[in-house]
């Protein structure tokens, strides 16, 4: 038994050995990239304080080389780069206010995206810090709800537009984007406008308020800019979830900075993804019109290829902490094993396998190397978790035979099993561990400490979804089927969650001119701890109550006013029992598309809509009224 452990741990401790030192490779290319930007950001405070470092320089009687640097290090930082050339640094704020807006383009594909499409739109068009953005949105004949969805979108948002796919669906992602950049041509035409960049996005995302700016200050020099992908946080029990939290650190921490180091492509993450206009127009003259390519399970894979051949500029902005937060797309993802499965059996198909067909080995040597970073997990993905058990059981077996035979039963010739074992699994342990500090940097450290079980959950996770991913992909060519579009379900943050980032009420009546910022500090001065601000502010007098429910309605992105009675409905105020209406100050008025429509006084919060839904399966739509305006809607539609 031990003889047949040895022969099959031989190629395993081969394995191990040589993916961990390539790992390597890209660790030491990783942190000597995050050391020159660490460089450049220290050179922005040399800057700042050039004076007083120059005066401490002399008095240490430094060399005269070292007084030069600082003296470029204080030339102003607003200087103007030709295009082609670097930008120096990460921008600051004000340089990204600075920078002239382009006119960009959203793209969203969806198939069947009707319960968070009209969520992903209201929150990320209420919170977008950018001055010149339209919202395009595919969808398809045959996904009715949905299109309602949209329609409703575009009611309340003049920005979003609907891109009817000319048939039914679902074919593909990229089919569906090709469609949408068919429905921007016409736009332009229709309107006399032209956009200079195009974001793709998916529904569940929630977009970073200035991930825009940060690709309309990048576009002066790239022809495509990646901003990073995040996943939400999620609770410790939540281990599913919590490997593609682990995993997307250490990818956008490790791999990408490596990437854009060492000169390789720099592959699009789908979402967050800005391209130029020339680069599309190129991308269209080189492959037929198409764009995105129909065919393929992962299209942002492969145009960040395409985009690199062409010989065009990329730019992947590493994780920049601001205000607090980290500038990246954040959605949440599969949070349950098998769709974690089907979602990554999508992933393996594509990079992995299919695009060994638009990409076999005529390549650059570099191109090669970082095909083969991609696409090794079609062996190391399946031999993880053999490997793990073997390992584990030739330990267990090695410390048995030690205790008790001073030797473990191997011939000469695999004597050097052992320590090349030792070096793989140590190899894994140093990952390990780099894992745990990308981690830590985004959800802390406490987060982090649970890296090592969530390993052995990704193993296993991506192990049965490259044997599915082989299996399914083999079949597909042998019967000459069409790979199709494995769409994972998706689900969007609850109001609370959304609320992180939301402007205070304070800031929201001060900066609107409600009143001044010495009437507020006073008002939060004299409030007594058990009463809401808006409520003191209305008893002091320095509101009326239509100004403060005016400004509740923009602090939480809700519409507001009485809806006219042409737009109640009668049986619809029946929808809720009279006493729960009056509990929590609703009435139910509409349904449309599948959702209904509610007016109330209060905020709604998950205690509200959680009684709401016992008695309601649909998605709930709220509408801020004022204290008033509820009583005369109550005693219109509620009182016998």
């Amino acid at each position: 038994m031990d003889q047949l452990v040895a022969l099959l741990l031989t190629p395993l401790a081969f394995w191990m050995l040589l993916s961990g030192l390539d790992d390597c490779v890209v660790d030491a290319a990783a942190a000597f990239a995050w050391l020159r930007l660490a460089l450049l950001n220290n050179t922005r405070k040399l800057r700042r304080s050039a004076q007083l470092n120059e005066w401490f320089l002399q008095c240490l009687a430094l060399r005269p080389a070292a007084l030069a640097l600082l003296r470029v290090c204080r030339r102003p930082a607003a200087r103007q780069f030709q295009p082609g050339t670097e930008p120096p640094q990460i921008p600051s704020d004000e340089e990204l206010a600075a920078t002239a807006p382009v006119h960009i383009a959203v793209f969203i594909p969806v198939w069947k995206e009707h319960r968070v499409i009209r969520n992903m739109l209201d929150n990320n068009l209420a919170g977008l810090r950018y001055p010149r953005f339209e919202v395009f949105v595919g969808a398809y004949p045959n996904d009715a709800p949905t299109l309602a969805a949209i329609k409703e979108a575009m009611k309340r948002h003049p920005a979003v537009h609907l891109a009817l796919c000319p048939h039914d669906g679902p074919t593909s992602k990229p089919d569906c984007l090709n469609w949408i950049y068919q429905r921007m041509l016409l736009y332009e035409e229709e309107h006399g406008v032209r956009f200079d960049m195009v974001v793709t996005h998916d529904a569940e995302d929630i977009i970073d308020p200035d991930a825009l700016a940060w690709i309309n200050y990048y576009a002066q020099w790239y022809d495509m800019v990646q901003i990073p992908v995040l996943a939400l946080p999620t609770p410790l029990r939540e281990v599913t979830h919590g490997v593609y939290c682990d995993e997307f650190c250490e990818y956008q921490h490790k791999d990408m900075m490596a990437r854009s180091l060492m000169g390789g492509f720099i592959p699009s993450s789908g979402v967050g993804a800005g391209f130029s206009r020339g680069a599309l127009e190129r991308l269209a003259a080189a492959h037929s019109n198409r764009i995105f390519e129909p065919s393929c399970l992962t299209e942002d894979y492969e145009n960040g290829f395409r985009v690199a051949s062409l010989g065009l500029r990329q730019k992947f902005i590493p994780i920049q902490i601001r205000h607090g937060r980290a500038i990246a797309t954040r959605e949440y993802f599969p949070r349950r094993f098998a769709s974690a499965v089907k979602q990554r059996q999508r992933w393996m198909t594509g990079i992995g396998l299919q695009s060994w067909e638009f990409h076999p080995f005529h390549e650059t040597a570099r191109n090669l190397y970082w095909f083969w970073r991609d696409r090794k997990g079609l062996v190391g993905n399946i031999v993880g978790p053999i490997s793990n058990l073997l390992f584990l059981y030739g330990a267990v077996t090695l410390v048995w035979a030690i205790a008790n035979n001073g030797a473990w039963g191997l011939g000469h010739e695999a004597k050097w099993l052992a320590p090349a074992s030792a070096a793989g699994l140590a190899l894994q342990l140093f990952h390990t561990i780099i894992r745990m500090f990308c981690s830590a940097r985004i959800y802390g450290w406490r987060f982090a400490s649970a890296v090592p079980i969530r390993v052995v959950a990704a193993n296993w996770i991506n192990c049965f979804a490259t044997c599915r991913a082989i299996c399914n992909y083999t079949i597909s060519k042998w019967r000459g089927r069409p790979l199709v579009w494995a769409k994972t379900d998706h689900a969007y943050p609850n109001r609370a969650a959304l609320m992180v980032d939301r402007r205070m009420l304070g800031e929201i009546l001060a900066g609107g001119q409600w009143l001044s910022r010495e009437q507020l500090d006073a008002a939060i001065a004299s409030k007594p701890a058990t009463r809401r601000l808006g409520e003191h502010l209305l008893l002091l007098g320095l509101l009326t109550e239509e100004d403060l429910y005016t400004a509740l309605a923009l602090q939480h992105n809700l519409p507001m006013g009485k809806p006219e009675p042409s737009s109640v409905s009668l049986p619809v105020t029946r929808a809720l029992p009279a006493e729960l209406a009056k509990k929590w100050s609703v009435l139910p008025f509409r349904i449309s598309a599948g959702e209904l429509y509610i007016a109330g006084s209060e905020i709604p919060d998950d205690e509200m809509q959680n009684d709401i839904r016992k008695f309601s399966s649909m998605e709930l739509r709220f509408q801020l009224v004022t204290p008033t305006e509820y009583r005369e809607l109550a005693a219109a539609y509620l009182e016998p």
